[in-house]
């Protein structure tokens, strides 16, 4: 499945990194070394870097949404604003 993550691993992993990407994304038989090749792609092209901001970014925009937005109810807002994050903070 394409996501953002592999868009830009795709978009600024080396030729050489691209190649071995290209032969192991998606592969139904990859085993434990190709998996580990994957991942040091992932990172070694900031892909899970840039995913980690994107999805900071976004978290902390809805949370300033939410402080605008017309909700009369603070628990509801605090609410929201708490599910925000649970949703998006994790250890990777």
């Amino acid at each position: 499945k394409r996501t953002v993550l592999v868009a830009y691993a795709v978009s600024h992993a080396s030729e050489v990194q691209l190649v071995e990407f290209d032969k192991l994304f998606g592969n139904p038989d990859l085993d434990d070394d190709g998996v580990q090749l994957l991942r040091e792609i992932l990172v070694d092209s900031r892909a899970v870097d840039a995913c980690e901001d994107l999805i900071a970014t976004r978290t902390r925009e809805a949370i300033d949404a939410l402080d605008d937005a017309p909700i009369a109810d603070e628990d509801a807002r605090k609410a929201l604003a708490d599910l925000a994050v649970a949703a998006t903070v994790r250890s990777v």
